[in-house]
Order: C-alpha cells, then structure tokens, then sequence
C-alpha cells in the first residue's frame, strides 16, 4: 500500500512526530510513504530513517503553496533536497507572514461574530512548533471550546452530528478562512512556476495535490497547468469523491502524466482522514495505480 500525502509536526496543523509516522505506517500496512509538510522539508530524514528502520520506503517530500492565475494551489514534490537551503528560506518567510498577519486573522474573525482574545489563540497553539501561525483550524478550535458559543448556531454545522463535522476545525477553516471566503488574508506565495522550478532544481519531481479541492469550478485550467512542468497527479485522495478521483485519474492520462495516491492524513485536526485510506472508484484497480506510481518513482529510492 501507497501513501504519499502526510503530515507532521513540521506543518504548522499537524501534530505527530515524524519517526511516529513512519511507525503508524508501518502498522497501516503502508510500504511506501512520503511526508509532504507545508513548505517544510524538516521531517524528511528523521521520516526516512524510521521508515528504514521499520522496513518500509519513504520519499523525501514537501507541499509547497503556490498561485496560478491568481487561484491558491498546493504542489507536492517527491525526492527533494534542501542542499541550497531554499525551502529553509521559504519555511522562514511562511514565519514571517503568519506574525505580520496574525492581528488581521484576529479581527476578522471578531467581525465574524466571535470574541476570541490573544491569550486564547496562545492558549491553543502552545502546543505546535509554530505558535506565531494562527491557521484558521487553530481560530475554530478556539471559538468551538467556549461555553458561551457551546450552541452558537453558526457552529452547529460543526458540532458532532452536524453535516461539517466530520472533520470539524479544517472544515471551519475551508467554510471561513480559504481564499474568497469572509476570514480570507492574503500571503504571498510563489507562482505555481516557481514552485515547480524549486522542485525540479533541488531534484524532485512534482505533482499536483488534490485537484479536486483547488480547480473547483476552474477544471478547464488543467491542460495549461499541467504543461507548466507537472509530472504527476494526485488523482486519488480523501478528498476526491470516486467520480473526481475517476475525472482526474483520466486527465492525468490524456496529459501524459502519472497518478498518485495520499489520504493527506494530519493527525487529530483531521479526525476522519486515516493513513493508507483514499478514494478509489470500482472501475479502478487501486493495485494498478499503485505499480503505476512506484515505476515512476523508482528512480528517487
């Protein structure tokens, strides 16, 4: 079994160490996997090594944010190095961004309706390497454990039961906080160009992560995208249903380009997403995409 979209304590809504990851894999029954941090390559060879130990393969990897036509959009890239310290530069202005903007998350969250204090986004980040990033799942943490907002109707979409609560902080913060919606601010990423050229310079190859999410009513961007340097497509995710698992799997092909599959697992931010599990349609054999992938890959083992 396959996964190659996970994070660790290295991205800034994932808590599990990454020699713990490997070992979780392990134990899913995963024999190849891959940390994909957000703009951080810090797990990679604490990753690779307990998954060498545990007898499983483990890529290098990384998730980096990028902009295409002025649309947000992840890349993964497999195999990477940081020899030039290039995505150390880009870990450190992720940083920097997170503390300039931190007071502008805050008010506009108060301007959605919550009082969320100072203290209260420490209080709830404390535990992260990256205390200065107030993401917006650590915003719906925060207003979800208050009393006075216990049966806040806004909230109750969230709520156990309720239709977003399956993964209820990343769900708030796909609802309120992604590009367009009322929480949004803008940082500065890289051009999806200059994401792809990091990738390839440090001696990966990239692929693009979970279609699905970022082309939402912009399918027909994925010919020129795809011809900007793309090697592969994260096809199959827990995002994806198994009709746009089947649609992208589909279009990677008629471009030439492999698939890929990852559960963008994080640990207790992402309840419902378990390691290893991705949506697969009938009509494709999950086996096949897998062999797929590890013939395109093998050369980065």
């Amino acid at each position: 079994m396959i996964d190659l979209h996970m994070h660790s304590i290295y991205s800034e809504d994932g808590d599990i160490v990454p020699a713990d990851l490997a070992k979780k894999c392990a134990a899913a029954g995963i024999e190849l996997m891959a940390v994909t941090d957000h703009n951080s390559v810090r797990a990679n060879e604490q990753a690779c090594a307990a998954a060498g130990a545990a007898g499983i393969d483990c890529l290098p990897g990384v998730e980096l944010d990028c902009v295409y036509r002025g649309l947000n959009f992840h890349v993964l890239g497999y195999g990477v190095s940081d020899a030039n310290g290039e995505f150390t530069a880009i870990e450190e202005d992720m940083n920097r961004q997170y503390r300039e903007l931190a007071m502008q998350s805050l008010k506009k969250t108060c301007e959605l309706g919550f009082e969320v204090t100072v203290e209260e986004m420490q209080a709830v980040s404390q535990w992260s390497i990256y205390p200065e990033r107030w993401t917006g799942e650590r915003f719906a943490e925060a207003i979800m454990q208050k009393d006075a907002y216990r049966d806040h109707p806004m909230l109750k979409p969230y709520r156990p039961g309720g239709a977003r609560s399956d993964n209820p902080y990343i769900n708030f913060y796909w609802d309120f906080y992604a590009q367009g919606k009322p929480c949004y601010v803008e940082m500065q990423f890289p051009s999806m160009q200059q994401a792809l050229e990091l990738i390839h310079s440090s001696g990966g190859v990239a692929v693009l992560a979970h279609p699905g999410n970022n082309l939402r009513g912009h399918e027909e961007l994925f010919g020129e995208i795809m011809a900007l340097g793309f090697e592969g497509v994260e096809a199959f995710s827990s995002y994806h249903s198994a009709q746009q698992a089947a649609f992208f799997c589909r279009r990677a092909r008629e471009e030439g380009k492999f698939c890929t599959c990852g559960s963008d697992f994080h640990g207790r931010l992402k309840p419902a997403i378990e390691l290893g599990v991705m949506t697969f349609p009938e009509e494709i054999e999950r086996s096949e995409i897998e062999r797929e992938c590890r013939r395109a890959l093998a050369h980065l083992l």
